[in-house]
């Protein structure tokens, strides 16, 4: 069987992780992605990327629809390796916190806390508030993961989309995908290009 992550891309600034992200699984050879794109993103993928969002679809393996509650990933019975939220929003974040499955993103991030699978969320929000932090405790108490996606600064890379590549490295090998682009700290070398 292969290796199946999930990856949903939510309305909050920084559409440019999704895609990398998306780019990045691509090339793994027998790795799927099953993708999630809200109607907020695509939206924000326009606006932030200059790309549509059935640019960053063609990346996927499968991608349905933000409303599909009969997508095999509403099931647990569907194996994955766990789930990413690339950009999460402060609304996707509060909706898993609080068990609030209103669409397929919510509802997948449910099963893959309730599976025990790793969940991964690029929370993108500054500053934070009271209510931002509580709902990220309550996801990370529910086994969830919160990676506000900081670019690694003590790389001294300049390149802003190396930078970007570095964290989306890091949160597919957090899922046991390895894609080369995370580099460790005290390694030589740069990271493959993507492009």
């Amino acid at each position: 069987m292969a290796k199946r992550i999930v990856v949903a891309i939510t309305g909050s600034t920084g559409a440019v992780y999704g895609y990398r992200m998306l780019l990045a699984a691509s090339k793994v050879k027998g790795l799927e992605t099953h993708v999630i794109i809200s109607e907020g993103a695509t939206k924000t993928i326009k606006l932030e990327t200059g790309m549509e969002a059935s640019e960053l679809e063609k990346l996927a393996f499968r991608v349905y629809d933000e409303f599909d509650f009969t997508a095999n990933i509403a099931s647990g019975s569907f194996i994955t390796s766990g789930m990413v939220v690339a950009p999460c929003s402060m609304k996707t974040l509060s909706s898993i916190a609080m068990g609030f499955e209103h669409n397929l993103v919510s509802r997948a991030g449910m099963v893959t806390l309730k599976e025990k699978r790793p969940l991964i969320l690029l929370a993108r929000e500054t500053p934070l508030n009271l209510i931002h932090l509580r709902n990220m405790v309550q996801v990370t108490e529910a086994g969830g993961t919160i990676m506000p996606p900081l670019p690694p600064l003590y790389f001294g890379e300049k390149d802003i989309t190396k930078l970007v590549d570095l964290t989306v490295g890091r949160v597919l090998n957090m899922l046991g995908v390895e894609t080369g682009l995370m580099r460790e700290w005290g390694s030589e070398g740069n990271s493959p290009e993507l492009d």
